[in-house]
């Protein structure tokens, strides 16, 4: 029988690993909580002055840094992390519960991000305008924010990190980071790697703690923007906080994200992409298909050939190269959705396939899921409208595209859509038509790359948009010079 040592958290203040003095953290595998993947203290509000006095200590001299300088720290790091990709990849499925093979894809996809903010020194810093004067010209220049305070959410637990950090440092930024305590392991994991590549001591900060840290920073006089992914509650609330401090903040926010699957697509296609965006990652993240929309024509035959494929997905040990889906990421997430799947049935929705899961041996105890579909027929039901964030998919019928759009938009969030379909004028229509950050027209609702803008619309997110050139419009601000010589000469 395998021994499982847990590894002992700790935290990066002013440029040193410390032990945390707070109440005890532990990072349970979801597959088999009785196993303690990592444990520590948490850090202390002592702990957090003295991150934000070390981060605006080492501003000055990190934002005087030339960004090409900057930018080979975060290449240097991603040699690092993807050096380390295959073991990585291995504590993010145990910590998480995506599969091995899904975790070892975020750790090179958190090394492609750096990569490409590594590079952001061959790119535009700034504009010039022609002036109305004589002998004057108008640049537009950027300067980075200050303090950051960065908070970061279970599901991904490296490559959101990487995409909130990455261009916050690269700008000249200096970091203050709490990532979500259930998912510690790669957190540290991601510090060590940029410690490790160079980066001085104070720029960016690791603390490791609940909600109080989080609040903290949010509400720290010294932090002076904060970027956030998480739950809309929880953002619409630092938000607030944010606005009421006079400080920026960018929240990335719920999806309840919607794929349209017309009379006329490639049915094949479509159902492949439906399920890999409802179902890889156990559902959860933020732009997870969690809503189909079928056309009369299809739907019979489509909903015939989804539950059929959804029934064959083995759910099991993500460390296990076989399994194709592995658990949610605690106890607390297994008990929200298992009620949601209930209260939808209670409502009227048809269970096709999928609810409870029951494993033997060693994994009886893990918080699995089956991969769920229900079908929706009669009168409003919560699972149209409220974000489980798990492997449920609601589904209902439109008779026409008008229908279909129509109910895609018929959400608070606007995070992101699929619509497959063979008719161009339709995939424009979609365009034109669905309110959302990010859309796909044949491939699923899930999907970012780092060179282009990612975020939602609605009451999906607040703030800039992220990633890509978008990121830029966050994590720097601008100052508008205008410059002029001695006296302008005919």
């Amino acid at each position: 029988m395998t021994v499982y040592t847990p590894v002992e958290l700790q935290h990066l203040v002013a440029g040193e690993w410390i032990s945390g003095t707070g109440q005890q953290l532990r990072s349970l595998n979801p597959a088999r909580p009785e196993i303690i993947v990592a444990h520590g203290g948490a850090a202390t509000a002592t702990d957090l002055d003295t991150a934000v006095t070390a981060a605006t200590d080492a501003l000055p001299g990190w934002s005087a840094t030339p960004i090409h300088e900057r930018g080979a720290v975060l290449l240097a790091a991603a040699d690092v992390i993807d050096r380390h990709a295959e073991d990585w990849g291995l504590d993010l499925a145990t910590e998480e519960g995506k599969t091995r093979a899904e975790g070892v894809g975020e750790v090179r996809r958190a090394a492609q991000i750096l990569r490409y903010y590594g590079n952001e020194g061959d790119r535009q810093s700034g504009e010039i305008y022609s002036s109305p004067r004589r002998g004057e010209q108008i640049l537009v220049t950027r300067k980075p924010v200050g303090v950051v305070g960065v908070i970061t959410p279970f599901n991904f637990p490296i490559a959101i990190p990487a995409w909130k950090i990455a261009p916050a440092l690269v700008y000249g930024n200096t970091v203050v980071w709490k990532p979500a305590s259930t998912v510690p392991l790669l957190a540290t994991h991601l510090a060590r790697a940029l410690s490790a590549a160079g980066l001085p001591a104070g720029v960016l900060n690791l603390l490791i703690g609940g909600s109080d840290l989080g609040d903290g920073i949010v509400n720290h006089s010294g932090v002076d923007a904060i970027t956030f992914t998480g739950s809309t509650g929880i953002g619409r609330r630092i938000a607030a906080a944010a606005a009421a401090r006079g400080v920026p903040a960018q929240c990335e926010m719920g999806g309840k994200n919607a794929a349209i699957v017309l009379d006329d697509a490639d049915a094949d296609l479509a159902l492949e992409q439906v399920m890999l965006g409802a179902f890889r990652s156990t559902g959860q993240k933020c732009t997870a298909t969690s809503r189909l929309i079928l056309t009369d024509g299809i739907a019979d035959r489509f909903l015939d050939a989804l539950t059929s494929k959804t029934r064959a997905l083995i759910v099991g040990d993500p460390t296990d190269d076989s399994t194709q889906m592995g658990p949610v990421v605690n106890d607390s997430a297994h008990k929200s959705i298992s009620t949601g799947i209930a209260t939808a049935t209670s409502q009227g929705a048809s269970l096709l396939t999928g609810g409870s899961v029951d494993l033997d041996g060693q994994l009886a105890g893990g918080y699995f899921i089956s991969p769920t579909v229900v079908e929706l027929t009669g009168p409003p039901a919560d699972i149209w409208t409220d974000e489980l964030f798990g492997p449920v998919l609601a589904v209902r019928r439109a008779a026409d595209d008008d229908e279909a759009f129509a109910l895609a938009n018929d959400s608070e969030f606007g995070l992101s859509a699929a619509v497959f379909t063979q008719d161009l004028t339709r995939a424009m229509r979609a365009i034109d038509t669905i309110d959302v950050g990010v859309l796909h027209v044949n491939s699923e609702s899930a999907g970012a790359d780092p060179h282009v803008p990612f975020g939602g619309a609605k009451k999906s997110g607040l703030g800039p948009k992220e990633q890509g050139g978008a990121a830029r419009e966050f994590f720097t601000h601008t100052t508008t010079v205008y410059l002029r010589g001695g006296m302008a000469r005919p």
